[in-house]
């Protein structure tokens, strides 16, 4: 069996672990969500504006609608994040994160000659976030 082979069963595998279809749940609500959907396009639309503010000279930028726009984005990210279909996305996809942290740790430490049967499957962190591939 070759390795593209293995990546391919591999693949498949991760399809039928719980976190996977537990992920591709959320996501599948979240895309269904209007609501959400609303708030995610209104967030984005104040977010923009925002950047655009700040890219102005400074002379040109109003401190007090910088300020207001401040709040309404925190108050759209909020609205956002309470949204249960989002807190449930959310979660799934830190199990996915999780599990896809784990599976490149093991190849990380075979490519590193480590014995990938026995090898630790959470990578050690160094403290340094620039070496880092990510926190699982």
């Amino acid at each position: 069996m070759d390795v593209i082979e293995i990546a391919r069963q591999l693949g498949k595998a991760i399809q039928e672990d719980e976190r996977y279809s537990d992920y591709m749940l959320a996501k599948e609500k979240n895309d269904a969500d209007k609501e959400l959907q609303d708030l995610i396009g209104e967030f984005n639309l104040i977010r923009q504006n925002l950047l655009m503010e700040q890219e102005r000279p400074a002379e040109e930028q109003d401190p007090e609608k910088m300020a207001e726009m401040n709040e309404k984005l925190q108050a759209a990210y909020n609205a956002v994040m309470t949204n249960e279909n989002m807190a449930d996305y959310t979660m799934a996809k830190a199990g996915m994160d999780k599990l896809m942290g784990q599976v490149n740790t093991i190849l990380s430490h075979a490519l590193n000659g480590d014995d990938p049967l026995t090898c630790a499957t959470e990578a050690a962190c160094s403290g340094s976030c620039s070496t880092c591939g990510g926190c699982g």
